[in-house]
């Protein structure tokens, strides 16, 4: 299984490669050219004494030596664990994030670039591993690649509910998703790739970077930051390529800084397929940039709003069918494990769900006959269509657990199957995704979920979505909500606690927590709600207040 994946280090095809995009243009490389080179970095990772099967963890920017190391430790016949180089944290922090996925993985080497080199050096202090970094280098010859061990991830879940967790992703998940990806995308041979996701995130990784690569696609590579200067340049990729994928935030991005000007003479109606996924998705996100890129022969047809994890590989479903996503407005009073679900509204995407608030789910698709996705009630017993219930995947991209016997809070693995922890009901044959189980409340014998109550109180606040988080504080005998807030202003506390009163009921017990460098995300940008509880409640949040 493993030689799909990796037929290409021994027949490049070198007439396509990857565009890597640097500050003021973009340079190329062939796939002749990368193979030649990860096969030179490949001879140099047997010397250093790597063998199939063998754990190697990569602490790289996102260039051409990171790809060429990816596929030398691949060729090397050991298995990779990208490791996240750093964002905004503090660094003690990242080291401590480093060592920690460090002690679990047990690396044969750690590979790091210059630059990172004293991050890598002391979190392998902390984790207990000897030696150095190892800095990429190349041979004179290219090795032979090596049988493959079983793994080819290690892939690390960011963490958003609890510690890292690497997730084993096997040859067989990988082969097995990479194909799932390419079928529901409708990937023509001669298609072309543009991407600015970082390659540690599981979407960019698995959907953006290995499903073309091992196609031999065209691929245009950005880093995130190219889009956060400017993303009418990743706009303006489509002019060529055909596919995409990107979180919801991303598309608003887009509308927001980017003028129609910018886009004077693009032709983007060969691009066929964005994809939508990693964070619940908004309708209007959606729709605002369908607005701003229409004109320039978008079709909103082109959005495949998208479930996947990494426990599953990457995805689980996406609406394969060329037609505008759908879009429903439960009932949020009537949101009770095993119970029908009410839907007070429904539209297409358009104009109707330009300014829609909070409290709309966009559906997934239906999901193939070959990864059976099931409903199932707090019993496991399975629900029929309309019924909330936890989503469960298995088929075989579902992955076989967590490396070195770690386990997960709400996601779990039982018989071949992903019993996800995420919460969600089939409507029109689409499976619609209501979010983390674990990020929830039982109110009266209902479920209220976090995320919706984040995007009420961001919109009565005034404050906005990314300075709100909503924890779920667990106890016994006692239901709780821990309100994190990135701001010095409190008064809006009052008419948000006589809000969420009405909503949740006076026997829930409200904490208001109001200051600076208050909200810690994973490096996918999730908010880490109970982490950040943990620190409140030791003391170890600076600059917190709690509001009486």
């Amino acid at each position: 299984m493993a030689s799909a994946l990796r037929d290409w280090l021994d027949e490049p095809n070198t007439g396509r490669g990857v565009h890597l995009a640097t500050d003021d243009g973009w340079e190329y490389r062939s796939y002749g050219e990368l193979a030649a080179a990860a096969r030179r970095t490949a001879g140099a990772l047997i010397e250093e004494g790597v063998r199939p099967g063998d754990v190697v963890c990569v602490i790289l920017p996102t260039d051409f030596v990171c790809i060429e190391t990816y596929f030398a430790v691949w060729a090397a016949g050991a298995t990779v664990c990208l490791i996240t180089p750093p964002l905004f944290q503090d660094g003690d922090d990242y080291v401590a994030h480093v060592a920690a996925i460090l002690r679990q993985a047990a690396p044969t080497l750690v590979i790091a670039s210059k630059d990172l080199n004293e991050y890598a050096a002391r979190a392998m202090v902390q984790a207990g591993l000897s030696g150095e970094p190892w800095q990429p280098r190349q041979v004179g010859e290219e090795a032979a690649v090596q049988p493959a061990g079983e793994l080819a991830l290690l892939q690390f879940t960011s963490g958003s509910s609890g510690a890292p967790r690497g997730v084993m992703v096997t040859w067989e998940n990988l082969q097995a998703n990479t194909e799932l990806i390419a079928r529901a995308a409708g990937f023509a041979d001669d298609d072309s790739v543009a991407s600015w996701l970082p390659l540690y995130h599981d979407m960019g990784l698995i959907g953006c970077f290995l499903t073309p690569i091992a196609r031999q696609a065209s691929l245009r590579l950005m880093r995130p930051d190219h889009f956060i200067r400017d993303p009418a340049r990743w706009i303006r990729c489509f002019a060529d390529a055909a596919h995409t994928a990107a979180p919801p935030f991303a598309y608003a991005y887009c509308a927001r800084r980017v003028k129609p000007e910018q886009l004077e003479g693009v032709d983007l109606s060969g691009w066929r397929t964005a994809i939508v996924g990693a964070e619940p998705i908004d309708p209007h996100a959606l729709e605002v940039f369908a607005q701003l890129v229409e004109p320039f022969g978008f079709s909103r047809a082109a959005f495949k709003p998208a479930f996947g994890m990494a426990e599953t590989t990457l995805l689980v479903t996406m609406d394969a069918e060329r037609r505008d996503p759908l879009a429903v407005r439960p009932d949020p009073e009537a949101l009770s494990f095993g119970e029908p679900i009410q839907i007070l509204e429904e539209h297409t995407l358009g104009a109707a769900l330009l300014g829609a608030k909070a409290g709309w789910v966009v559906g997934c698709g239906t999901p193939e006959a070959g990864v059976p996705v099931a409903i199932v009630d707090d019993d496991g017993r399975e629900l029929g269509e309309g019924l909330l219930g936890e989503i469960v995947v298995g088929g075989a991209s579902a992955c076989p657990g967590y490396y070195a016997g770690a386990e997960g809070k709400s996601t779990r693995f039982l018989d071949g199957k992903v019993f996800t922890g995420d919460a969600g009901f089939f409507h029109a044959g689409q499976l619609f995704v209501l979010g983390r189980m674990g990020d929830s409340i039982k109110v009266r014998g209902r479920s209220v979920y976090v995320e919706d109550l984040e995007a009420k109180i961001a919109e009565a606040s005034g404050l906005g979505k990314g300075r709100i988080v909503v924890v779920g504080v667990p106890g016994a005998g006692r239901k709780g909500l821990a309100l994190f807030a990135e701001t010095l202003d409190e008064s809006w506390t009052g008419e948000i606690r006589e809000m969420l009163r009405r909503r949740v009921g006076g026997d829930v017990e409200l904490t208001i927590v109001v200051g600076t460098g208050l909200i810690q995300r994973t490096s996918s940008g999730k908010p880490r709600r109970r982490y950040m509880w943990e620190r409140l409640l030791a003391g170890e949040m600076d600059g917190a207040r709690v509001v009486p």
